[in-house]
């Protein structure tokens, strides 16, 4: 697996450094945000490991860049700052996992590993079909009544997740753990808002609505009304 490290704390670098290189993984590490942001652009990268407070172009800044610009790399957040407010920032802005310091190396090995794992499995999936709606998982891309339908890259694990259940309620924690790889329950309304986007990109053109709503308990993708 091939990791950019973005890191500006010279010794947390090199011990990083040294630790995911000895687990087997090629590292390239960077000092500030702006330099990652350059190397995160290159389509070589499994997982990208970034400290939150970074010189030039703070992770936050950056992960949302990346989001824009369509970039879905599988990005870890580090950073000292890991209370519930920074997490709910980080994973908002564009994080697939966020990790407080201080932490035990072995747990953001798994994470890395665990993410890389995630995208691995997905992509090497074949493509899933509810009535005129496909999702083609190698493509990462999604049609419906054979048109296109451009979805965000939380959009599209969101509707991954519901149609892996097809006619099955999913719940909200389920959604929260299957686009942003988070296991707390949601304050405030997270996945409705990804959801209230999503339902319009796949329902709002069409006469028949696959996305359903269980109120009080999840979401639905179903060609039968519920």
């Amino acid at each position: 697996m091939r990791i950019l490290l973005i890191e500006d704390d010279a010794r947390t670098r090199q011990l990083l450094l040294r630790g995911l290189t000895e687990s087997g993984h090629i590292v390239d590490a960077v000092e500030n945000g702006a330099t990652g942001l350059a190397h995160a652009r290159e389509p070589i990268y499994d997982v990208i490991v970034s400290d939150r407070t970074l010189p030039c172009l703070d992770g936050i800044a950056l992960v949302r860049q990346l989001r824009m610009e369509g970039i879905d790399t599988p990005l870890l957040m580090v950073s000292a700052a890991g209370g519930l407010h920074e997490r709910v920032d980080g994973i908002r802005a564009g994080c697939d996992d966020y990790l407080a310091k201080p932490y035990a190396f072995a747990e953001l090995l798994a994470r890395v590993e665990g993410l890389a794992r995630r995208t691995n499995r997905s992509r090497m999936s074949s493509s899933l079909a509810c009535a005129d709606l496909v999702l083609d998982i190698p493509s990462r891309s999604a049609t419906r009544a054979g048109r296109a339908l451009r979805l965000q890259h939380r959009e599209f694990l969101l509707l991954e997740c519901l149609m892996r259940h097809e006619d099955q309620v999913v719940t909200r924690a389920m959604l929260l753990e299957a686009a942003w790889n988070y296991d707390f329950e949601p304050r405030g309304n997270i996945v409705d808002m990804h959801m209230h986007r999503l339902r319009g990109k796949v329902d709002r053109d069409f006469g028949q609505p696959l996305i359903h709503t269980d109120v009080g308990a999840g979401y639905m993708v179903s060609a039968h009304a519920p």
